[in-house]
């Protein structure tokens, strides 16, 4: 039975809600002077600490706070750590308009495209996979056997095999997201095994240098491609940018114990972006086949774990948390077009700079960005003028008389009878 401690009657008597006599006061303490009647349970609110919902937080109020921290995430240094990326490319790319212009000109200009559309295919992956909670080291080497299957079989036309190879790479896809979700293990654990498996097969293979059979050049539709890369990573960003959306693709995260499970929804969305990026990765091992069959270059079999940590990196560097959930719009474009102008400037300076030196480096600076957008990308907490301690109501789970007793402090009724207006009234006995 509810109790309001400031109903009372001329008689001094307390009444209670549902009996006859019981008044209930509008509580303006939401802002709003609605004139509603409001008498808000700390346990039903949601709000920690007897909190009670203000105007500007009604979001938090039906937020759930099993899957994460309650409020909205802050964007805010999203977009200032996209403008910095903004800026580099902008710096990297004067360093290579004034040193080696060439390379910004005619089909060295289309090449560059296409290699920043395949790098970004694998990053749009890695970005994809973090964001759930479960990344795929499998990126990589899934791309290497991609790339080394096209410069085999290019002969059957580029639909075809890249046909194959992509439902190859969906098979293990699917054995990857069975094992993550089905049995609930790290993504990093389960695809690192599947990994393995592609470096298995690409080691099965001839050890020299593969010249591409197909015939596809892809550099005519560099602008193709790299606009579809830009426009699924700035859907995809854009999409993670609503709430509601952004907690359901990251609720495979784990906030308590990681190894508890988190729902049919969170594996369904797990399973879903594991696939789809190992899917992505098989297409941008045929494209880098195709650009090396028309650069005139040869496909070497390698293991591929160098893409891994530059898909990885780039997510990184864009903004994407290392833990799951949070990211940004603009920043996997943007990283993977300052990456891809890095790279390109350091084989026209003849830099001779390994691909493992950078993914690492990458990684480093991918990682302090996961730390500042988990620092500074929490939800605010909730307001503290709206706090219940400043109407005289303690922030505890219990309700107070008013008298400093809680309901679970009642006294005994004594046992002799009283002759007061308390012993007149048989309301105490219902508590015994």
């Amino acid at each position: 039975m509810a109790y309001d401690s400031d109903a009372t009657e001329t008689t001094g008597q307390r009444r209670y809600r549902g009996e006859p006599g019981f008044h209930e006061e509008p509580d303006f303490r939401d802002g709003g002077g609605t004139g509603q009647h409001a008498i808000v349970s700390s346990r039903d609110s949601g709000f920690h600490r007897g909190r009670p919902a203000a105007g500007g937080n009604l979001d938090d109020v039906f937020d759930d706070p099993t899957h994460g921290a309650v409020g909205r995430d802050r964007l805010g240094v999203h977009f200032a750590w996209e403008g910095v990326l903004a800026l580099g490319i902008v710096t990297i790319g004067y360093l290579l308009f004034r040193n080696h212009v060439d390379q910004l000109r005619g089909t060295s200009f289309k090449e560059l495209l296409v290699f920043v559309s395949v790098l970004g295919l694998l990053a749009l992956g890695a970005s994809m996979t973090l964001r759930v909670g479960a990344v795929n080291l499998a990126l990589g080497p899934v791309a290497a056997a991609a790339a080394v299957f096209y410069a085999q079989n290019g002969n059957d036309g580029i639909v075809p095999t890249a046909g194959v190879a992509v439902a190859l790479a969906a098979g293990l896809g699917v054995v990857i997201a069975v094992v993550v979700v089905g049995f609930h293990v790290p993504g990093w654990a389960g695809s690192l095994g599947a990994a393995l498996l592609a470096v298995v097969w690409i080691q099965k293979q001839p050890t020299t240098a593969l010249t591409v059979a197909g015939e596809y050049n892809p550099v005519p539709h560099a602008y193709y491609l790299i606009g579809g890369f830009a426009a699924l990573s700035l859907v995809g960003g854009l999409l993670g940018a609503i709430r509601s959306l952004r907690r359901g693709i990251g609720r495979f995260r784990p906030v308590g114990d990681p190894a508890e499970r988190r729902g049919g929804l969170a594996g369904t969305v797990a399973a879903l972006a594991i696939v789809g990026s190992t899917m992505l990765a098989a297409v941008s091992g045929v494209l880098l086949a195709a650009l090396y069959g028309a650069q005139q270059q040869v496909v070497v079999p390698v293991l591929g774990f160098d893409l891994t940590g530059l898909a990885i990196g780039a997510a990184l560097v864009g903004g994407v948390s290392a833990f799951g959930r949070r990211g940004g719009v603009f920043g996997t474009l943007l990283a993977t077009i300052l990456l891809g102008l890095v790279m390109w400037y350091a084989v026209a300076a003849d830099w001779k700079m390994s691909q493992y030196a950078l993914a690492a480096g990458a990684l480093a600076v991918g990682l302090v960005v996961t730390r500042l957008v988990e620092t500074f990308g929490r939800p605010l907490p909730a307001d503290d003028p709206d706090d219940w301690s400043d109407v005289g109501v303690p922030a505890t789970s219990s309700w107070s008389t008013g008298s400093g007793d809680t309901w679970a402090n009642l006294p005994a009724q004594p046992a002799p009878p009283r002759t007061d207006q308390w012993g007149d009234d048989d309301r105490w006995s219902s508590l015994r």
